[in-house]
Protein backbone atom coordinates (compact mmCIF):
# COMPACT_ATOMS: atom_id res chain seq x y z
CA UNK A 1 0.00 0.00 0.00
CA UNK A 2 2.74 2.23 1.16
CA UNK A 3 4.72 1.68 -2.42
CA UNK A 4 1.69 2.41 -3.99
CA UNK A 5 1.37 5.67 -2.37
CA UNK A 6 4.71 6.93 -2.87
CA UNK A 7 4.30 5.84 -6.69
CA UNK A 8 0.99 8.18 -7.33
CA UNK A 9 2.80 11.13 -5.29
CA UNK A 10 6.04 10.86 -7.58
CA UNK A 11 4.02 10.71 -10.75
CA UNK A 12 1.30 13.53 -9.83
CA UNK A 13 4.89 15.52 -9.08
CA UNK A 14 5.88 14.37 -12.11
CA UNK A 15 2.88 15.70 -13.92
CA UNK A 16 2.82 19.01 -12.42
CA UNK A 17 3.75 21.99 -13.82
CA UNK A 18 7.00 24.10 -13.57
CA UNK A 19 7.16 27.09 -12.09
CA UNK A 20 8.28 29.77 -14.43
CA UNK A 21 10.83 31.62 -13.45
CA UNK A 22 10.51 35.18 -12.40
CA UNK A 23 13.28 37.54 -14.57
CA UNK A 24 15.00 40.65 -13.57
CA UNK A 25 16.37 43.06 -15.47
CA UNK A 26 19.98 42.27 -14.32
CA UNK A 27 18.61 38.67 -15.74
CA UNK A 28 17.88 40.06 -19.15
CA UNK A 29 21.31 42.11 -18.88
CA UNK A 30 22.79 39.13 -18.14
CA UNK A 31 21.43 37.31 -21.23
CA UNK A 32 22.16 39.96 -23.74
CA UNK A 33 25.68 40.06 -22.88
CA UNK A 34 26.39 36.68 -23.84
CA UNK A 35 25.50 37.22 -27.43
CA UNK A 36 22.73 34.72 -27.44
CA UNK A 37 20.50 36.89 -29.83
CA UNK A 38 17.32 38.42 -29.16
CA UNK A 39 15.42 35.62 -30.39
CA UNK A 40 16.30 33.63 -27.84
CA UNK A 41 16.07 36.08 -25.04
CA UNK A 42 12.69 37.18 -26.21
CA UNK A 43 11.80 33.36 -25.92
CA UNK A 44 12.64 33.16 -22.25
CA UNK A 45 10.87 36.24 -22.03
CA UNK A 46 7.93 35.06 -23.15
CA UNK A 47 7.80 31.42 -21.43
CA UNK A 48 8.14 33.32 -18.44
CA UNK A 49 5.60 35.07 -18.76
CA UNK A 50 7.31 38.36 -17.22
CA UNK A 51 6.85 42.05 -18.30
CA UNK A 52 7.77 45.09 -16.61
CA UNK A 53 5.95 48.56 -16.44
CA UNK A 54 9.29 50.78 -17.64
CA UNK A 55 9.89 53.93 -17.65
CA UNK A 56 11.65 56.09 -20.05
CA UNK A 57 14.91 56.32 -17.71
CA UNK A 58 15.21 52.46 -17.66
CA UNK A 59 14.46 52.01 -20.72
CA UNK A 60 17.18 54.29 -21.56
CA UNK A 61 19.52 52.47 -19.41
CA UNK A 62 18.57 49.19 -20.76
CA UNK A 63 19.69 50.41 -23.70
CA UNK A 64 22.82 51.29 -22.90
CA UNK A 65 23.09 48.20 -21.49
CA UNK A 66 23.27 46.15 -24.62
CA UNK A 67 19.91 45.27 -24.51
CA UNK A 68 18.27 45.83 -28.28
CA UNK A 69 14.51 46.95 -28.78
CA UNK A 70 12.91 44.16 -29.94
CA UNK A 71 13.93 42.90 -26.63
CA UNK A 72 12.68 45.53 -24.39
CA UNK A 73 9.45 45.56 -26.35
CA UNK A 74 9.14 42.06 -25.04
CA UNK A 75 9.51 43.23 -21.10
CA UNK A 76 6.63 45.75 -21.95
CA UNK A 77 4.29 42.94 -23.26
CA UNK A 78 4.51 44.05 -26.77
CA UNK A 79 2.55 42.22 -29.66
CA UNK A 80 5.17 42.29 -31.90
CA UNK A 81 8.40 42.13 -30.25
CA UNK A 82 9.64 39.15 -32.01
CA UNK A 83 13.05 40.37 -34.01
CA UNK A 84 12.25 40.94 -37.82
CA UNK A 85 14.59 39.12 -40.41
CA UNK A 86 16.66 41.71 -41.95
CA UNK A 87 15.22 43.97 -44.89
CA UNK A 88 17.05 42.98 -48.02
CA UNK A 89 16.79 44.82 -51.46
CA UNK A 90 18.65 43.45 -54.68
CA UNK A 91 18.04 47.03 -56.43
CA UNK A 92 17.82 49.85 -54.09
CA UNK A 93 19.41 52.72 -55.08
CA UNK A 94 19.38 53.64 -51.55
CA UNK A 95 22.96 52.53 -49.96
CA UNK A 96 21.27 52.58 -46.75
CA UNK A 97 18.88 50.14 -47.04
CA UNK A 98 20.20 46.24 -46.40
CA UNK A 99 21.90 44.84 -49.48
CA UNK A 100 23.39 41.08 -49.70
CA UNK A 101 27.16 41.40 -49.37
CA UNK A 102 28.88 41.99 -52.79
CA UNK A 103 30.04 44.56 -55.47
CA UNK A 104 26.75 47.07 -56.91
CA UNK A 105 27.21 49.44 -59.96
CA UNK A 106 24.81 52.23 -59.75
CA UNK A 107 22.70 52.57 -62.90
CA UNK A 108 20.92 55.34 -64.25
CA UNK A 109 20.22 58.49 -62.18
CA UNK A 110 16.98 60.17 -60.71
CA UNK A 111 13.66 58.24 -60.35
CA UNK A 112 14.99 55.57 -62.78
CA UNK A 113 17.95 54.56 -60.34
CA UNK A 114 19.33 51.33 -59.19
CA UNK A 115 22.16 49.00 -58.47
CA UNK A 116 23.13 46.05 -60.36
CA UNK A 117 25.00 43.30 -58.49
CA UNK A 118 28.04 41.86 -60.32
CA UNK A 119 28.56 38.34 -60.09
CA UNK A 120 32.13 37.20 -59.41
CA UNK A 121 34.00 35.81 -62.03
CA UNK A 122 36.76 33.31 -60.91
CA UNK A 123 39.25 31.35 -63.59
CA UNK A 124 42.23 28.99 -63.37
CA UNK A 125 43.39 29.60 -66.42
CA UNK A 126 46.58 30.99 -66.86
CA UNK A 127 48.14 31.81 -69.95
CA UNK A 128 51.82 33.03 -70.88
CA UNK A 129 52.82 36.32 -73.39
CA UNK A 130 56.26 37.30 -74.51
CA UNK A 131 57.35 33.86 -74.00
CA UNK A 132 60.06 34.07 -77.48
CA UNK A 133 61.32 36.99 -75.88
CA UNK A 134 61.79 35.66 -72.55
CA UNK A 135 63.92 32.83 -74.64
CA UNK A 136 65.85 34.80 -77.04
CA UNK A 137 66.74 37.21 -74.73
CA UNK A 138 67.81 34.59 -71.96
CA UNK A 139 65.77 35.45 -69.74
CA UNK A 140 66.61 39.21 -70.30
CA UNK A 141 62.98 40.59 -71.41
CA UNK A 142 60.13 40.07 -69.18
CA UNK A 143 57.87 37.06 -69.55
CA UNK A 144 54.51 38.39 -68.49
CA UNK A 145 51.48 35.69 -66.35
CA UNK A 146 48.09 36.38 -68.01
CA UNK A 147 44.99 34.88 -66.37
CA UNK A 148 42.05 34.45 -68.33
CA UNK A 149 37.74 34.79 -68.43
CA UNK A 150 35.59 33.25 -70.46
CA UNK A 151 33.75 35.63 -72.86
CA UNK A 152 34.31 38.75 -74.77
CA UNK A 153 32.85 41.12 -72.95
CA UNK A 154 31.22 41.40 -69.36
CA UNK A 155 27.23 41.01 -68.49
CA UNK A 156 27.37 44.20 -66.56
CA UNK A 157 27.87 47.54 -69.01
CA UNK A 158 28.16 50.58 -67.25
CA UNK A 159 26.58 53.56 -69.54
CA UNK A 160 28.92 56.42 -68.20
CA UNK A 161 32.22 56.88 -68.38
CA UNK A 162 32.79 57.29 -64.51
CA UNK A 163 30.85 55.00 -63.05
CA UNK A 164 29.98 54.68 -59.51
CA UNK A 165 29.93 51.57 -57.36
CA UNK A 166 28.88 49.93 -53.95
CA UNK A 167 30.88 47.44 -52.07
CA UNK A 168 28.36 45.96 -49.94
CA UNK A 169 30.93 43.81 -46.47
CA UNK A 170 29.58 41.38 -44.69
CA UNK A 171 29.49 43.85 -41.63
CA UNK A 172 27.10 46.05 -43.20
CA UNK A 173 24.42 43.16 -42.66
CA UNK A 174 25.45 41.38 -38.80
CA UNK A 175 22.55 39.42 -38.92
CA UNK A 176 24.03 37.54 -42.08
CA UNK A 177 27.33 37.29 -41.36
CA UNK A 178 27.66 33.87 -40.39
CA UNK A 179 26.12 32.88 -43.73
CA UNK A 180 28.36 32.19 -47.07
CA UNK A 181 28.69 34.95 -49.18
CA UNK A 182 30.12 36.73 -51.82
CA UNK A 183 33.91 37.19 -49.87
CA UNK A 184 33.27 34.41 -47.43
CA UNK A 185 36.30 32.73 -49.40
CA UNK A 186 39.18 30.65 -47.67
CA UNK A 187 42.17 33.59 -47.17
CA UNK A 188 39.90 36.28 -48.57
CA UNK A 189 36.90 35.78 -45.76
CA UNK A 190 38.40 38.98 -43.75
CA UNK A 191 38.02 41.26 -46.90
CA UNK A 192 36.39 44.43 -45.58
CA UNK A 193 37.77 47.39 -47.62
CA UNK A 194 37.88 48.52 -50.94
CA UNK A 195 41.46 48.68 -50.50
CA UNK A 196 41.93 45.34 -50.37
CA UNK A 197 40.91 45.32 -54.35
CA UNK A 198 42.77 46.39 -57.68
CA UNK A 199 40.77 47.79 -60.60
CA UNK A 200 42.08 46.96 -64.06
CA UNK A 201 41.63 46.99 -67.92
CA UNK A 202 41.08 43.49 -69.69
CA UNK A 203 42.19 42.87 -73.27
CA UNK A 204 39.82 41.38 -75.37
CA UNK A 205 40.44 38.53 -76.98
CA UNK A 206 38.57 35.99 -79.35
CA UNK A 207 36.14 34.49 -76.61
CA UNK A 208 38.13 35.39 -73.65
CA UNK A 209 39.16 38.29 -71.59
CA UNK A 210 43.09 38.44 -70.37
CA UNK A 211 44.41 40.20 -67.61
CA UNK A 212 48.05 40.50 -66.66
CA UNK A 213 48.44 39.26 -62.86
CA UNK A 214 52.41 38.67 -62.99
CA UNK A 215 55.64 38.69 -65.05
CA UNK A 216 59.13 36.98 -64.99
CA UNK A 217 62.46 37.40 -66.40
CA UNK A 218 65.79 36.82 -65.39
CA UNK A 219 65.63 39.11 -62.19
CA UNK A 220 63.18 36.91 -60.70
CA UNK A 221 59.03 36.59 -60.55
CA UNK A 222 56.53 38.58 -59.53
CA UNK A 223 52.73 37.70 -58.94
CA UNK A 224 49.71 39.55 -58.99
CA UNK A 225 48.40 43.30 -60.72
CA UNK A 226 51.47 45.13 -61.64
CA UNK A 227 52.04 48.58 -60.29
CA UNK A 228 51.22 50.09 -64.18
CA UNK A 229 48.54 48.06 -64.85
CA UNK A 230 46.39 49.38 -61.70
CA UNK A 231 43.93 52.22 -62.00
CA UNK A 232 43.22 54.33 -58.98
CA UNK A 233 39.79 54.89 -57.58
CA UNK A 234 38.83 56.84 -54.74
CA UNK A 235 36.29 55.33 -51.95
CA UNK A 236 34.41 56.53 -48.83
CA UNK A 237 32.45 54.64 -45.74
CA UNK A 238 28.70 55.31 -46.44
CA UNK A 239 28.17 53.76 -43.16
CA UNK A 240 29.91 51.14 -41.25
CA UNK A 241 30.79 47.51 -44.03
CA UNK A 242 29.27 49.85 -47.32
CA UNK A 243 32.17 51.95 -49.50
CA UNK A 244 31.22 54.74 -52.44
CA UNK A 245 34.06 53.67 -55.71
CA UNK A 246 34.73 55.86 -58.54
CA UNK A 247 37.47 55.72 -60.56
CA UNK A 248 39.71 59.16 -60.24
CA UNK A 249 39.47 59.72 -63.70
CA UNK A 250 37.16 58.91 -66.54
CA UNK A 251 37.56 55.18 -68.21
CA UNK A 252 37.93 54.78 -71.93
CA UNK A 253 35.36 51.74 -73.59
CA UNK A 254 36.68 48.65 -72.55
CA UNK A 255 36.67 45.89 -70.55
CA UNK A 256 37.17 46.14 -66.69
CA UNK A 257 36.99 44.43 -63.27
CA UNK A 258 37.70 44.93 -59.85
CA UNK A 259 40.02 41.43 -58.84
CA UNK A 260 40.47 41.14 -54.85
CA UNK A 261 41.51 37.76 -55.03
CA UNK A 262 44.70 35.90 -56.65
CA UNK A 263 45.69 32.77 -55.26
CA UNK A 264 48.24 29.84 -56.46
CA UNK A 265 51.06 30.71 -59.19
CA UNK A 266 52.97 27.63 -58.23
CA UNK A 267 55.85 25.86 -60.37
CA UNK A 268 52.88 25.03 -62.60
CA UNK A 269 51.95 28.65 -63.29
CA UNK A 270 48.17 28.01 -62.32
CA UNK A 271 46.35 29.96 -60.68
CA UNK A 272 43.12 31.02 -59.49
CA UNK A 273 41.96 35.08 -59.67
CA UNK A 274 38.20 36.36 -58.61
CA UNK A 275 36.99 38.82 -60.84
CA UNK A 276 34.09 41.71 -60.46
CA UNK A 277 34.13 42.36 -64.37
CA UNK A 278 32.33 45.17 -66.07
CA UNK A 279 32.45 46.76 -69.28
CA UNK A 280 32.17 50.81 -70.34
Amino acid sequence: MKTFSLAAALSLALAAPAFAETLTLDNIVALCSTGIGDEAVIAKINSSGTHFDLTTDQMISLKGRGVSGPVIAALLGGTDSQPKPPSMSMDSPDPLVGHPSGVYLLMNMGSGARMQRIDPTVTNQTKTGGIWGYALTGGIASMSIKTAIQNETAKTHAAVDRPTFYFFFDESNPETARQITTFASGSTAAVSSPAEFTLIQMTKKKGRREARVGSANIGGAKTGVMDKDRIAFDYEMVRPGVFKVTPQAPLEAGEYGFIYAITGGGSNGAMTARIFDFSV
